[in-house]
């Protein structure tokens, strides 16, 4: 049985407030929030004095490559990883290799989590151009989306027939998240770029080749579909500040029928770094220039943008190390995250009720999480303390993804992770993981 947890003397925040509380933790769920606990008894006893007390981070956009890609990341490393920077829970994408096409192979990446994820999981269903009726049996208490790749971003998963995307968006019994890029513009673009450049590219013309242009095309297009078919649908991975006029403000996350994600990439980075990360940066939807890094925090401070992830995906150096074109696309960055939010605290762009808010609250609200997302008695024990005071390196050594880099390596982050509690289980400590127990399986509550 997990041990019992009593965290004392926290600043917690949660739903719009800072409280200085105890919480008790038994049998993987918050039991009790109060003052003046110390004298309940308990396993595990943390003395949380000075330190701020959040909902675990939910991710809710990761690939950690198993199976099939495991010489870059897999299931164990990545969600060590996730609970060494506070993201309690993640949700997994389908382009593993086999892709996530059936519902054999969905069951299967979760029997496999069972085994080796530290966080708390769920995974994607994949849509393709013809395995709809696979898609249709997806159970939406258990799964926590579709995903349809409406650019090339991952190969052979691209859905570019419009009889199949209008099929998807008609019948699908749940959430139908997006990545949107327009495979036209793209192509267009490259041979633009490679004529111009031919093999030694520099990095820099990526967010020429993925531009504006290709974004808003296709996320109009989805916008459009979900719009005429009535479908929930989750835009991932907004880039542009063009897009942002798709989305609104006017009601509450929990009555939107279409919601976006911007990731911390998009948030951190502009075109301007590429000079010095070169394929470190390059990613699929790609880092633009300073204008749109504005244009998505202030959309994000007024909720038209309601969630921040990650869209982790790591490759190894000498994968990244190739020339340009040949250069895989993607960012390891769940690690972290939480703590890169953390700075824009810092610099008085975000306060912290709304870091929370975008990185735990509202995905447990856009996909309707049971039970999880939020610091309430009965909830599940999703936990992590912040030292906003306490300085940290990020270096080779303190790096868990199984690529070994980051984009961050060098940098000092002006906060750091001390406890995360996943599903009630101490389970990463000033540096130490315990291992003794995995993360859950995400339920959903879905009429």
């Amino acid at each position: 049985m997990k041990k019992s947890i009593l965290i004392l003397n926290a600043r917690l925040v949660n739903e719009g407030q800072i409280i200085e509380t105890d919480v008790l933790v038994n049998r993987g769920r918050i039991e009790k929030i109060g003052n003046a606990l110390s004298h309940l008894p308990a396993d595990i006893i943390i003395d949380a004095n000075g330190k701020h007390l959040l909902p675990g981070v939910i991710d809710d956009q990761v690939h950690f490559r198993e199976p099939g890609l495991t010489h870059k990341a897999d299931l164990y490393t990545e969600s060590r990883a996730a609970v060494a920077g506070g993201v309690t829970s993640f949700m997994e994408m389908p382009n593993t290799v086999p892709n996530t096409l059936t519902q054999t192979l969905l069951e299967e990446k979760y029997q496999l989590a069972s085994r080796r994820s530290l966080a708390n999981y769920s995974f994607f269903m994949g849509a393709s151009n013809d395995n709809l009726a696979e898609v249709l049996k997806t159970d939406p208490r258990r799964v926590c989306g579709i995903k349809v790749f409406m650019g090339s971003s991952t190969g052979n998963m691209l859905v570019d027939n419009e009889k199949t995307l209008a099929s998807v968006f008609r019948e699908s019994p749940m959430l139908v998240a997006t990545h949107c890029e327009d495979e036209a513009t793209i192509r267009l673009n490259a041979a633009e770029y490679r004529q111009r450049y031919g093999e030694d590219a520099p990095t820099s013309i990526h967010p020429l080749i993925r531009n504006e242009e290709a974004c808003l095309k296709s996320s109009s297009m989805a916008v459009a579909l979900a719009r005429q078919y009535n479908t929930r649908l989750h835009i991932l991975h907004i880039s542009t500040a063009d897009e942002l006029a798709l989305f609104t403000n006017r009601v509450p996350l929990t009555e939107k029928r279409i919601t976006a994600e911007v990731c911390v990439h998009h948030l951190w980075f502009d075109a301007g770094d590429y000079e010095q990360l070169g394929n470190g940066l390059k990613c699929n939807p790609a880092i633009k220039d300073k204008r749109h890094k504005a244009g998505l925090l202030e959309a994000l401070l007024d909720d038209r943008l309601d969630i921040i992830a990650t869209d982790h995906a790591p490759h190894t150096r000498e994968e990244k190390s190739q020339p340009y074109w040949q250069a895989p696309s993607g960012v390891p960055l769940v690690q972290h995250s939480l703590l890169t939010m953390l700075e824009f605290y810092h610099s008085g762009q975000l306060s912290l009720e709304k870091i929370v808010e975008k990185m735990c609250h509202a995905p447990a609200d856009c996909f309707q999480v049971e039970k999880r997302g939020y610091i309430r008695e009965g909830c599940w024990a999703d936990l992590v303390l912040v030292d906003l005071d306490k300085t940290y390196l990020v270096t080779k050594e303190n790096i868990h993804y199984k690529c070994g880099w980051s984009p961050f390596e060098g940098r000092t982050f002006r906060s750091a992770v001390t406890h995360t509690i996943v599903s009630g289980h101490l389970a990463y400590q000033t540096g130490s993981f315990h291992e003794n127990y995995m993360g859950e399986r995400l339920l959903f509550e879905r009429n």
